[in-house]
């Protein structure tokens, strides 16, 4: 509420009331700034709806008594940015708030051409008309929300991280060496005389901060992945959101930080927009309770093949899951653990990268983990090898050029503490929040192999 407050008075001193507010303003004149959504005109009346960020009011004009807005009123477009200056007046017969502005000056700021290529009311039923037009599109308030929404999840992520004592870094999206694997890579040449690459993950860097001394740590920041990414959970650049703890028993201690930060964070998404969520979307957001469900690898592949008869298409890795296993698998924890959220543990070595650590008494397994929310993979996570010697060896074995990232490997040479961490996906936490299809509705602007505009 203090929030809101600040922000009225905000606009107040700038001259300008936000739509939200207006109900604290009735027989007052106010300044009104935003866009022109729908005009209806009668012989002698002109309605008009103004649509700002905050919501929608009803401006009349009689052009009788104001011939000059009555003109003005039948020149204008849908789209137009326009600023009026009027007084508040309830009415209860407006649908639309119950109130409405009496115009007495209005100014078009940048008029709209009249042939809109989307709509801007209605869900254009083409997702790439959508995507060629998205600044159109996301003028609607439902894709308003998604931002907004997106806006108060990470408030929410840094102040939990940072009442946790974290430091928030901001790695190199450049790199000498991959930092995940020789696939999906984005190779830039030229430039440095040299291969270089973009980042597919901040990994080595969360680490190489735990080297330095900081003990936990964060990061909300770009990454590349030169996949396919026709599906429509994938994308080549997307926004990824890191974690890396220090002085951490196993991965079991890194799935207990992050159960506790996802509750806390879909608290504050709810409370904040849980009434907008339902208008826009029909949905309900379920807060998790703790502690999430876990499944080992080896008794999720026995539930898919014995209890669910789920066979994966050929070309799934031997023991991995594909995405309808994930779906299986998520419906499953619903069913019998009541809960939307599971964890996948202890992945076999040949699914995970070499800085995975392995079990000492079974070591062809990791102390890994993949999240699923409502049967689609949001976080990958683990508890890195930090021992020098070992790390070698197991990056040996998966073939990695040690010359290539000795500044990595020189982290561990010098007293690195046991640590683990996770990567979770952002725009994937949007899509299974509100209900949508494919990532694309949940990104500012999407960049994947046939999309490199706007």
């Amino acid at each position: 509420m203090k929030e809101h407050l600040a922000r009225v008075t905000e606009e107040e001193i700038l001259g300008v009331v936000p739509i939200e507010a207006l109900s604290q303003h009735i027989g007052n004149e106010v300044r009104v700034v935003g866009w022109i959504d729908t005009i209806r005109s009668q012989k002698r009346m002109k309605f008009i709806l103004v649509r700002d960020d905050t919501g929608m009011v009803q401006v009349t004009i009689d052009s009788q008594e104001k011939k000059d807005l009555g003109k003005l009123a039948s020149s204008l477009t849908v789209e137009s940015a326009v600023r009026l200056r009027g007084k508040v007046v309830k009415n209860d017969v407006v649908k639309v708030g119950g109130l409405e502005i009496i115009p007495e000056d209005i100014q078009v700021e940048a008029s709209s051409d009249p042939a809109l290529p989307i709509s801007t009311k209605e869900r254009p039923s083409s997702l790439q008309n959508r995507l060629d037009w998205r600044f159109l599109d996301l003028r609607r308030p439902e894709n308003h929300l998604i931002f907004q929404l997106q806006t108060t999840a990470e408030h929410a992520m840094r102040e939990f991280w940072s009442r946790d004592g974290f430091i928030e870094i901001h790695s190199p999206k450049i790199m000498g060496v991959p930092s995940e694997s020789g696939a999906e890579l984005f190779e830039l040449k030229d430039y440095f005389g040299k291969r270089a690459y973009l980042a597919q993950s901040p990994q080595f860097y969360k680490q190489y901060a735990i080297g330095s001394g900081f003990n936990r740590v964060f990061e909300i920041g770009p990454v590349f992945r030169a996949n396919p990414s026709f599906t429509s959970r994938h994308d080549t650049e997307f926004t990824s959101v890191d974690v890396e703890i220090a002085w951490i028993n196993s991965h079991h201690d890194v799935m207990a930080f992050e159960e506790r930060w996802l509750k806390f964070v879909f608290e504050r998404v709810v409370g904040v927009h849980g009434d907008q969520i339902r208008k826009y979307y029909n949905t309900e957001i379920v807060v998790p309770s703790i502690p999430f469900p876990r499944l080992s690898m080896e008794d999720a592949q026995r539930i898919l093949k014995d209890e669910l008869g789920h066979t994966p298409p050929p070309d799934t890795k031997p023991g991995d899951l594909d995405p309808q296993g994930e779906k299986l698998l998520g419906a499953y924890a619903k069913r019998n653990y009541g809960h939307e959220f599971v964890f996948v543990v202890d992945w076999p070595i040949n699914l995970r990268p070499f800085y995975h650590m392995r079990y000492p008494d079974n070591p062809k397994l990791t102390r890994s983990f993949d999240l699923l929310w409502k049967g689609l993979e949001i976080t990958t996570g683990a508890q890195r090898e930090h021992r020098h010697e070992v790390l070698v060896s197991q990056a040996t074995e998966k073939g990695a050029r040690l010359d290539s990232m000795k500044f990595y490997l020189d982290i561990f040479k010098y007293g690195t503490p046991p640590h683990g961490g996770y990567g979770f996906g952002l725009t994937r936490m949007l899509m299974q929040m509100l209900g949508l299809k494919n990532v694309r509705e949940a990104t500012f602007l999407y960049r994947g192999p046939n999309r490199l505009f706007p």
